[in-house]
């Protein structure tokens, strides 16, 4: 499967948004502090996603992007194909001229496992992967205080 990083960064982007915009746009130069994304390569991601309705500018001090629709109305799969990625495990690109200009042998098998894929992207929402970062987030605060609990119990 090709998935580049147009398709990664722009599903990282949104889901840093979603984290971080609560009532207030979120800049790209945030983003790209936090997710180590060249501020370049987030405008014209954010370009094309504008133009797909996901984001939407607000500009003049205390501008940025914001989610242009509820969250879980967003598939991963929208996010994706938003910035033209392709998601595609074929060798020819659904062709079918993959073997000396013919259909290979396998091709059925890389068809169907696009369509899985596809299938799953689709299923997952912008909405879950906000819910899963947050729960991750409270596991990770979790630990650490019961460590430094255990810590100080310790020296004790």
């Amino acid at each position: 499967m090709k998935l580049t990083t147009k398709g990664r960064f722009a599903v990282t982007a949104l889901l840093d948004i979603a984290i971080h915009e609560s009532s207030h746009p979120v800049t790209l130069a945030a983003i790209s502090a936090r997710q180590s994304i060249s501020l370049s390569y987030l405008e014209q991601l954010f370009n094309r996603m504008r133009k797909k309705n996901l984001v939407k500018s607000i500009k003049g001090p205390g501008g940025g992007y914001m989610i242009a629709k509820n969250y879980d109305a967003i598939s991963v799969k929208e996010i994706i194909t938003s910035v033209d990625e392709k998601i595609d495990s074929t060798q020819c690109g659904g062709q079918e001229n993959c073997h000396e200009g013919d259909r290979c042998i396998t091709h059925d098998l890389w068809t169907s496992l696009n369509l899985k894929i596809l299938d799953y992207l689709d299923s997952l929402t912008l909405d879950d992967l906000v819910k899963k970062q947050l729960v991750g987030q409270q596991t990770i605060q979790f630990k650490k205080k019961r460590n430094a609990t255990a810590a100080k119990a310790g020296a004790i």
